[in-house]
C-alpha cells in the first residue's frame, strides 16, 4: 500500500492526536543554546534529484530542528476532503450536528495514524506549539471541534504523519543536495494550489541548486 492509501486507512480506522508533552519531547531545554541554526518554520523542498520516491517533489515544513533531530510536515500531499462529522467520529467524537469539511493530508511516511494541525498563529492553546512566530501546530481534538463550531484558527492544515530524522541525518541530507530550503509563507502553506507548490517554494529557495 503507498503512502497515500496508507494515510487514508489511517485516517479511518485508527487516527489519534499527538498529546503535546510527546510532541515537545526532544526540544532542547529552556535557555539551552542550539548547537546549531534551527531550521524551524523554513520550507525543506525536494531536489530535482531527490532519490527518495516516497518524497518526490514534496514541500515540508519544518516543526522542529535541534540537536535531537527534526521534524516536518508534508504540505502538498492531500489525500480526500472529509467532513467534519466523520473525521470527529473516526477520532471517537459523535457529533452529527457538526459541519463543514477539511482536506487531508498525508504529512509523512512515519506513524501516519497521528494527526497534526498546522495553522496561523493567533490561535493558541496550551498544547500549541509556536514554530517560528507566523505558523503554529496543535495536535489535539479541541482544535477541529473549534474549526467545526468557526471559533479555530483563521488559516488551517490537516495531516496525518509526519517526516522524521534522527540527530544531524537532515545536516547531511542537504550537505547531499536531497533538499533545497525556502522560507515560510502563509500562501504557500495554506493557500497556494498544490499541484504548483513545489514549483512555487522552488522560485523562493535560499541556495541555489
Amino acid at each position: 500500500m503507498n503512502l497515500i492509501g496508507l494515510a487514508r486507512l489511517c485516517v479511518v480506522t485508527a487516527a489519534v492526536f499527538l498529546p503535546a508533552s510527546l510532541l515537545n519531547a526532544g526540544l532542547s531545554p529552556p535557555g539551552e543554546a542550539p548547537t546549531r541554526p534551527s531550521l524551524a518554520g523554513q520550507l525543506l523542498v525536494a531536489s530535482p534529484g531527490m532519490g527518495d520516491p516516497r518524497f518526490y517533489h514534496t514541500v515540508i515544513l519544518v516543526v522542529r530542528h535541534d540537536r535531537n533531530g527534526a521534524l516536518g510536515i508534508v504540505i502538498n500531499r492531500p489525500v480526500e476532503d472529509r467532513s467534519l462529522a466523520s473525521l470527529l467520529e473516526a477520532l471517537g467524537e459523535k457529533d452529527k450536528g457538526v459541519a463543514g469539511s477539511v482536506r487531508i493530508f498525508a504529512g509523512g511516511p512515519v506513524q501516519p495514524e497521528i494527526g497534526f494541525v498546522l495553522h496561523s498563529p493567533e490561535y493558541h492553546r496550551s498544547e500549541t506549539l509556536d514554530i517560528d512566530g507566523r505558523v503554529a501546530m496543535t495536535s489535539s481534538l479541541q482544535i477541529l471541534r473549534d474549526i467545526a463550531s468557526k471559533q479555530g484558527p483563521r488559516k488551517s492544515l490537516v495531516a496525518f504523519g509526519y517526516a522524521g530524522w534522527k540527530p544531524d541525518q537532515l545536516e547531511g541530507e542537504l550537505r547531499q543536495g536531497a533538499w533545497i530550503t525556502a522560507a515560510d509563507d502563509e500562501k504557500l502553506i495554506f493557500d497556494e494550489d498544490r499541484d504548483k507548490l513545489w514549483e512555487e517554494a522552488m522560485k523562493r529557495r535560499t541556495q541555489d541548486l
